[in-house]
C-alpha cells in the first residue's frame, strides 16, 4: 500500500484539509499521514468546512514531522513554499510534490469572510488531492 505525507507549516490547517480528502479518494487504497515542521493543533475552522462537506477530521491530531522519521513514504506533499524550505531530508526514495495553497488562517475581516477564504482553499485542496489519487495511486 502506497504511503503519503502532506506536509505544512503547523498541520493545522491545508495538510489537514488535504489529509481528509487524500483519504477519502483514495478509499483505503494509500496510507496517508500529515505533520508539520511545527504543531499547531488543528484549526477548528478546518474542522468545521471539512464537516460541511461530509469529511469528519475532528479526530485528527497535529503532528510534528520528526514523529515520520522511521516511515518509508512513497509521496511527500508540502502544501506550502515555508514547509517545502524547511522540509527535512527523508532516506527515502519518495516523490516529492508541492502546491502552494493560500493560508486561510491569516484571512482577516468578518467570521463570514475568512469562513468563505477556508471554504476557498477547502475547494482547491478537494480537486488537488482527487486529482492527485487519480494519477498516483
Amino acid at each position: 500500500m502506497k504511503k503519503i505525507l502532506v506536509l505544512c507549516t503547523g498541520n493545522s490547517c491545508r495538510s489537514q484539509i488535504a489529509e481528509g480528502y487524500l483519504r477519502h479518494f483514495a478509499r483505503g487504497r494509500a496510507e496517508v499521514y500529515s505533520a508539520g515542521v511545527e504543531t499547531h493543533g488543528v484549526n477548528p475552522r478546518a474542522i468545521a468546512i471539512m464537516k460541511e462537506d461530509g469529511i469528519d477530521i475532528s479526530g485528527h491530531t497535529s503532528n510534528n514531522v520528526d514523529e515520520y522519521r522511521d516511515i518509508a513514504f512513497d509521496f511527500v506533499i508540502t502544501v506550502c513554499d515555508n514547509a517545502r524550505e524547511r522540509c527535512p531530508y527523508f532516506p527515502t526514495d519518495a516523490q516529492k510534490f508541492h502546491y502552494n495553497f493560500p493560508d486561510p488562517a491569516k484571512s482577516v475581516g468578518s467570521e463570514e469572510e475568512i469562513m468563505a477564504a477556508f471554504r476557498a482553499v477547502r475547494e482547491q485542496i478537494k480537486e488537488y488531492s482527487r486529482e492527485f489519487i487519480e494519477k498516483n495511486i
